[in-house]
């Protein structure tokens, strides 16, 4: 669970890396960043989802 929520903060924190880079016309650093908040933002939602819904049941 601890986990999860760091790659959150991870994925937060690379929303404003690939800002950064869309706004400096750097397109190699949009793709590895889009794609780093991609990863990292599915995974902590999906282990989110899955300990909330263990709980439940």
């Amino acid at each position: 669970m601890v986990l999860a929520i760091i790659f959150l903060l991870v994925a937060i924190v690379c929303i404003f890396g690939t800002l950064r880079s869309i706004k400096n016309r750097n397109f190699l650093a949009v793709f590895f960043a889009g794609a780093t908040t991609l990863l990292f933002g599915w995974f902590s939602i999906m282990t989110l989802i899955s300990e909330i819904s263990s709980k439940v049941s």
